[in-house]
């Protein structure tokens, strides 16, 4: 891997047992896998990258003449955002927060509506999400007959676990929409992620082969809408446990957009559940060249320490720790994965416990309380794990990870029938849903068979 390239993007990010078991478990899955509809196949899309950046150029050359031009600004933010979702360099998200506010510096946000949109998009990107969503009902006040002040404000409110709320917002985004098919499929991918939660995979699935439909009908379609929605129906095929399907999806997202880093990381990850332990190395580590996402180095790592390269392993697991320290001078991006990482590798359990704790004071979602219940067990409060776990399955997710978590916190609390039912969920719905927890996962759940209650890890 290329150190210089590797140390580069982490100075902008922070700026802001595989195929034989898939196979024995194949008949287990096989009635409950998705039904996949003929979808458009897989085309190249060409990048605006070189347009992106002439503009980008031109713009901020203006701005320079004249820094007053809050137009200019805002059409720059917009710009540094797209660059965003594109690569993940969070490097652009300073640069769009501060074109945001420079603009509604000049211009006062009830007459700069666009500067007040991209401030919201990017307090969003940021994990700012209580500002995201005050900032968006701002917006919904005054363009109360538009729908897209309410998807800024239902996005907002699903991550602080606001689902009824958030609910609503869509709703009603649905209703004042219109028929922009961007618009359109934009929707379709929130009731994809309602319905995710809800534990419909196939109503979420069906969302999202409508949403990239969508996305491809129109003359000239964005790469990355159509990339994402091919890579969502990967994480919802991965999730259920049809390995076979998310992988394709993963490939056709990789033939319109050959860097997506999203992709990239996730086609890694099924192929180290399908027994590809090579391959998934190599997709993890074109991921992190990249983009050094914490999430990526991590799992660059498990799979280095599942092949027996411990010192790569270790490289991994530092870089994932000066991430989480350079990071606390810019926010809370990395607060929940950091805590979640510890967790997993059993390290400063107190600590992962409090962060955890910390950020669900904010964001109440279920996967932040799936968060305090797992480092709570590490840390030894079996009574807090037990509540925070009981929150987490609040909305009937199918997760195997929350099952997995679910059945650990059982185990550790006596509770061997629960133990054994929430395991056997989590290994049924997805049996390589972790190169490193799943296995786990499995011990314990012979164990809890057997009625032992002593530590698997």
């Amino acid at each position: 891997m290329n150190r210089k390239k590797t140390g580069f993007m982490l100075v902008a990010v922070i700026g802001l047992a595989g195929l034989a078991f898939e196979a024995f478990h194949g008949s287990l899955v096989s009635s409950a896998r998705m039904a996949h509809a003929s979808l458009p196949p897989a085309v190249f899309l060409p990048s605006d990258k070189a347009v992106n950046e002439q503009a980008i150029r031109f713009l901020e050359n203006k701005i320079k003449n004249d820094p007053e031009e809050f137009i200019a600004e805002n059409k720059l933010a917009h710009y540094y955002m797209q660059r965003v979702r594109e690569t993940g360099d969070l490097a652009f998200l300073n640069l769009a927060a501060r074109a945001a506010h420079a603009s509604l510096a000049t211009m006062p946000a009830e007459r700069n509506f666009d500067a007040l949109t991209n401030l919201t998009q990017v307090e969003f990107a940021s994990h700012e999400f209580v500002s995201s969503r005050d900032h968006a009902k701002h917006l919904a006040s005054m363009e109360s007959d538009k729908g897209y002040p309410q998807q800024f404000l239902g996005d907002a409110l699903l991550e602080l676990g606001d689902y009824d709320g958030a609910t609503a917002a869509f709703q009603r985004m649905e209703f004042l929409g219109g028929v922009n098919a961007l618009t359109r499929s934009a929707m379709e991918q929130r009731k994809a992620r309602l319905a995710s939660l809800h534990g419909d995979t196939e109503a979420a699935q069906h969302s999202l082969e409508k949403a990239l439909v969508l996305a491809l009908s129109v003359p000239f379609p964005p790469r990355e809408t159509v990339a994402w929605c091919r890579w969502q129906l990967g994480e919802t095929a991965f999730s259920i446990g049809d390995y076979a399907a998310a992988e394709r999806h993963y490939r056709d997202a990789l033939t319109t957009f050959p860097d997506y880093f999203r992709a990239l990381a996730s086609l890694g990850r099924v192929l180290a559940a399908r027994g590809d332990l090579p391959g998934a190395i190599k997709q993890y580590e074109r991921a992190v060249y990249i983009l050094p996402d914490p999430s990526f180095v991590a799992a660059l790592g498990d799979l280095y320490a599942l092949a027996g390269r411990d010192k790569d392993a270790a490289a991994q697991y530092q870089l994932v720790e000066a991430i989480a320290k350079l990071s606390d001078a810019s926010g809370i991006l990395y607060n929940r994965l950091q805590a979640l990482f510890y967790a997993d590798h059993d390290s400063k359990p107190q600590e992962a416990y409090e962060n955890a704790v910390q950020e669900f004071a904010v964001r109440q979602d279920i996967y932040g309380a799936d968060a305090v219940a797992w480092t709570a067990l590490k840390a030894g409060k079996l009574s807090e794990a037990q509540t925070a776990m009981h929150e987490a399955l609040r909305l009937g997710t199918k997760d195997a990870r929350l099952f997995y978590h679910a059945g650990m916190i059982a185990q550790a609390s006596g509770d061997q029938t629960s133990a054994r039912d929430y395991l056997e969920r989590a290994l049924m719905l997805s049996p390589q849903f972790d190169p490193l927890q799943a296995p786990i996962a499995r011990k314990a759940l012979a164990n809890a068979k057997k009625g032992h209650t002593h530590d698997v890890q």
